[in-house]
């Protein structure tokens, strides 16, 4: 036998050998740890294994070609090479690398200044030029496969290998050796493997369609909720959603020693108003599914494993929400974020939403006081609240992201002298962790307390909804919570005008139709569904179908069309105003800009470049450096405090000229 042909028979033996050994590499590189890397294989080798298959099942087209050599290395990079930029991105973030990420490719360089120096993206492109050279001299000199290539036998053995491999996965999941849903995107991925984990959130999205899916289906569903009285005629209170960063009851751990209670004003708030446990979709992370739930009234049970209607079906249409049933009755509506405005992608999200305005970071006027993570504190946030709530005549629903209580936590001491102390974690960098938490829960409490006895003497009445987005991440098991659950936080429902107190449980899809009902608003598709359909025959499986329809479906509900348009959303309450500058020194050419509504983030542009602003105060920019001219055009650019620092809006949006009279320059408009 030629020793072709022997390599071509146990060639398969040594695909899967292979597949073996680089999946293992793909783990360690994912782990950042070869030790972690054999833990999990040795811990869960069934998932090992079925991973090694689907590696080895990619491994199979090269039997279709004769340059075997060329394609088994080109699937070998394709593979290593999704496993560095797993690497990669999990030393600067928690999520791993997902479908949703895949539009980043399209735009390479951005993601290389982001998480590269200067000289690594340089180094990067060096390395990219030389693959592809190598591989262009693969392919040409590289050695062929000397046989005879057999069709009639190769594409079928191509064939029955995926075929196999569609039924060894549908068994993982029949056993339960793989999971069709993600409660916690990063713990799935180390629990289920990086290549299973990354194809299903690049293949699994979206509402699958009901198998009894029709026009009369959607029909029937509507046609129960018939009996709801109509929305009560009158004046509406204003409705605020508070959804708080990581914010649950750690008393609820039963291995903790906690020195006084973290969250004394939630829990008095909870035994005189309406509260219970609050279910949300995700453990640990997923902030944005909890919201999504929260204001359009759809589960994420549904949807794809570990996926982000914000990084999919919302980045392509508007969809039913809260604030698009509140517009119709007179209410304005607003978002309010104490992080940045691109975080989750929520500034092109939230016109989709139906939100007016949306107030991030960038627009929040004073210096933040930042936690000793660099989280922008919570207490900068009833300031917010209370202008939205000013900025308008009509009623307002406000909904606010608070983000003090994120992770990840410090495994030593960071904090000189804390209030509250903590003990009986399993190792003293778990208490260190616990410690640091229940600290920044606390002061989100005393937030809370601040928050509320503003809003207590407003004079208007308001309903204020408190809830936690998610458990911490702190590796909790159900055995380690009293109450056995880990997709769950708590809720509080406050009110300034006497609405009656009734406790249960809810789910972050039905707190809104659950609030509505309460103050008699009886609008919207799904609000009125929950509102009908609450703990009824068949609920979930005619909510699955009713998302369908409204989101990916033929829109029976509404007739064939989609009802809500894109809002013209404003970023910040207030326009900046440009109105004189101000020569403070010759020498070095340092001027103030006098304006109004300025933030930290605002940044001068001259004649379309880019200069090193000072922020003053919210009157007042500082320049340095650059002497100016008459003509010059002057604009205030409010700039995200993302690492790509991109222009957000152009505050001043008129062309300007300066016109100097003694050390002062009077501003004049000009078009744009």
């Amino acid at each position: 036998m030629k020793w072709y042909k022997f390599f071509n028979w146990i060639s398969l033996i040594l695909h899967m050998l292979a597949s073996a050994a680089g999946y293992f590499l793909i783990e360690a590189i994912s782990r950042h740890s070869f030790t972690k890397a054999w833990e999990y294989m040795t811990g869960r080798p069934l998932v090992f294994a079925y991973n090694t298959l689907l590696i080895f099942t990619t491994t199979l087209i090269v039997y279709l070609f004769r340059r075997r050599c060329f394609f088994r290395v080109l699937v070998a990079i394709f593979w290593l090479a999704l496993g560095i930029i797993n690497g990669v991105l999990l030393t600067t973030r928690v999520t791993p690398f997902t479908g949703p990420d895949l539009h980043l490719i399209t735009d390479a360089m951005k993601l290389a200044k982001r998480y590269l120096p200067a000289a690594g993206v340089v180094a990067v492109v060096i390395l990219f030029v030389i693959f592809l050279l190598l591989l262009l001299w693969l392919f040409i000199k590289g050695p062929k496969y000397k046989g005879r290539l057999k069709y009639r036998y190769n594409i079928p053995l191509v064939l029955a290998g995926c075929l196999a491999f569609a039924g060894v996965t549908h068994l993982a999941l029949e056993k339960r050796v793989l999971s069709n849903y993600f409660g916690n995107i990063a713990f799935a991925y180390e629990d289920y493997g990086y290549p299973y984990c990354l194809a299903t959130t690049i293949f699994n999205t979206g509402i699958s369609c009901p198998r009894d899916y029709s026009e009369s289906e959607i029909k029937r569903i509507q046609r129960t909720e018939e009996n709801l009285p109509e929305t009560k005629e009158g004046e509406y209170p204003n409705i605020l959603f508070l959804q708080l960063e990581s914010f649950f009851d750690p008393t609820l751990v039963n291995y903790l020693n906690i020195s006084e209670d973290p969250i004394p004003t939630f829990r008095s708030l909870m035994e005189e108003y309406s509260s219970g446990y609050f279910k949300v979709p995700s453990v640990g992370a997923g902030t944005a599914n909890t919201e999504f739930e929260a204001i359009t009234g759809m589960s994420m049970h549904y949807f794809g494993p570990g996926e982000y209607p914000y990084k999919s079906i919302l980045t392509e249409t508007t969809c039913e929400s809260v604030p698009y049933v509140l517009k119709e009755l007179g209410y304005s509506t607003h978002a309010v974020h104490n992080h940045e405005a691109n975080f989750y992608g929520r500034k092109s999200v939230f016109p989709n939403l139906g939100f007016d305005t949306f107030t991030s970071e960038e627009y929040m006027p004073q210096e933040n006081q930042k936690n000793e993570l660099g989280w922008v504190k919570d207490s900068i946030l009833t300031d917010e609240i209370l202008k939205c709530l000013d900025s308008t005549e009509g009623p307002d629903y406000v909904y606010t992201i608070s983000v003090q209580g994120h992770g990840a936590y410090p495994e030593e001491p960071i904090l000189e002298e804390p209030q509250i102390t903590v003990t009986g974690a399993a190792t003293e960098e778990k208490n260190y962790q616990w410690e640091y938490y229940v600290n920044q829960i606390r002061e989100m409490d005393d937030f809370i307390k601040e928050l509320v006895q503003a809003l207590s003497e407003y004079p208007e009445d308001v309903v204020l909804v408190m809830y936690g987005d998610h458990l911490p991440t702190m590796g909790l098991t159900v055995e380690d919570l009293d109450n056995k659950y880990l997709f769950q936080t708590e809720y509080v429902i406050w009110d300034n005008f006497g609405l009656e107190k009734q406790d249960e449980n809810l789910a972050a899809y039905q707190v809104a139709a659950q609030v509505m009902d309460q103050i008699g608003i009886h609008e919207g598709t799904i609000l009125r569904y929950h509102q009908a359909r609450r703990n009824t025959k068949n609920y979930q499986v005619d909510l699955e179908t009713l998302q369908y329809d409204l989101l990916y479906g033929e829109r029976y509900a509404y007739d064939g069309e989609n009802p809500f348009k894109r809002t013209k959303m404003r970023l910040g309450l207030y326009d900046v105003t440009l109105d004189s500058l101000q020569l403070v020194s010759s020498l070095d050419y340092t001027y103030y800009i006098r304006g109004t509504n300025f933030t930290p983030s605002s940044q001068i542009q001259i004649n379309g470049e880019w200069y090193d602003t000072v922020y003053v105060n919210p009157t007042t920019l500082m320049i340095t450096g650059r002497e100016l001219l008459d003509f010059d055009r002057i604009a205030v650019i409010q700039r995200s405090n993302s690492s790509t620092r991109k222009a957000l809006s152009k505050s001043y949006d008129r062309a300007c000229y300066a016109v100097q009279e003694g050390n002062k320059w009077n501003l004049s408009e000009g078009n744009e």
